[in-house]
């Protein structure tokens, strides 16, 4: 199954909320990806841009993307990014057959 990496920032109201109730999200984020029969790999906050990170794992991207796009539209974020993440094994295939797309840079004959 493919891997995606999230970052997410909380709104402040979120913040507020989880400063008077502190609880662990991790679990919702687990019963989020499990809904779609994927898996989640680590749930993390952070310093710096993100407040957060998360390592999914999702049949599909459809499938990931209902995940985020119900987290998304649930309000409690201000920001919410998933990158799909390649394996070695992806990235060398994409490799070879990059050296077979006939690529021409703007403006070059």
């Amino acid at each position: 199954m493919p891997l995606y990496l999230s970052r997410f920032s909380y709104t402040p109201e979120t913040w507020a909320r989880l400063i008077a109730q502190p609880e662990d999200r991790a679990a919702a984020a687990q019963a989020y990806i499990e809904s779609v029969g994927g898996k989640l790999h680590g749930f993390w906050y952070a310093f710096g841009t993100h407040d957060g990170y998360n390592l999914w794992e999702a049949p599909d991207n459809v499938s990931m993307a209902a995940v985020a796009l119900a987290i998304s539209g649930g309000g409690a974020l201000s920001t919410f990014e998933t990158t799909v993440l390649l394996s070695i094994d992806e990235t060398i295939d994409a490799l070879r057959q990059a050296g077979r797309v006939q690529y021409r840079a703007p403006g070059t004959q």
